[in-house]
């Protein structure tokens, strides 16, 4: 379980969530290549060079999270109970992300779908997206093998969890294109989950 955050932790963390927060409601109502950095600190009623004392570049605001991800898997994945098969601990670990309370925004927030709007529509988020997606996937892997060191080989791991960072994030594609009801997003990408395991979960199994 996580420590509580210093008073000097916590300021940094409202001053982050601003920027955050500020630069989305910005992209979304002016264009992500049309806003400035300076338009997202004054936003954010900061100074100018506070933004870089948190990210490099207005791209990264959209990656906020990032950083967030090694201590939540860490976390998530000692959730596991005796009888999990490797999908099911898989599909645990979903949940306990798509809910923890650590994120800039819960998965069903209005701007969580900003953020998968632009990064369907803007092609350098998109491809920074796949190159995150991709290391996601190899650490899900590495902590799956980790955890059943007997029972799954690499390509087991790596295409069981392959499948479903792929799903979820089409899913989210499709929801961030087609629109979908906010609170149905995280249903939807359980769905996604469960449609991608399939065969592999154990409620799947018959006789």
């Amino acid at each position: 379980m996580s420590e509580p955050l210093g008073l000097r932790e916590q300021k940094k963390r409202r001053t982050k969530q601003a920027l955050v927060e500020a630069a989305l409601r910005l992209f979304s109502t002016k264009g992500y290549d049309h806003t400035t950095v300076a338009e997202i600190a004054a936003a954010a009623n900061v100074s100018y060079a506070t933004f870089f004392n948190y990210f490099t570049a207005k791209d990264e605001v959209i990656f906020a999270d990032d950083d967030l991800y090694e201590g939540l898997l860490r976390e998530a994945f000692d959730i596991r109970a005796p009888h999990d098969r490797p999908a099911d601990l898989l599909l645990r670990v979903l949940g306990q992300l798509s809910g923890a309370a650590a994120w800039s925004f819960p998965l069903d927030h209005e701007l969580t779908r900003v953020r998968a709007r632009l990064i369907a529509e803007v092609p350098a988020l998109r491809a920074g997206a796949l190159l995150r997606n991709a290391a996601l996937q190899q650490q899900l892997a590495v902590a799956l093998r980790t955890a059943y060191p007997d029972d799954i080989d690499t390509v087991q791991a790596a295409a069981l969890t392959g499948a479903l960072v792929g799903a979820v994030d089409a899913v989210l594609n499709s929801v961030a294109a087609h629109g979908a009801a906010p609170e149905s997003v995280s249903a939807v990408v359980d769905e996604a989950a469960r449609i991608a395991l399939r065969g592999h979960l154990s409620d799947d199994r018959t006789g």
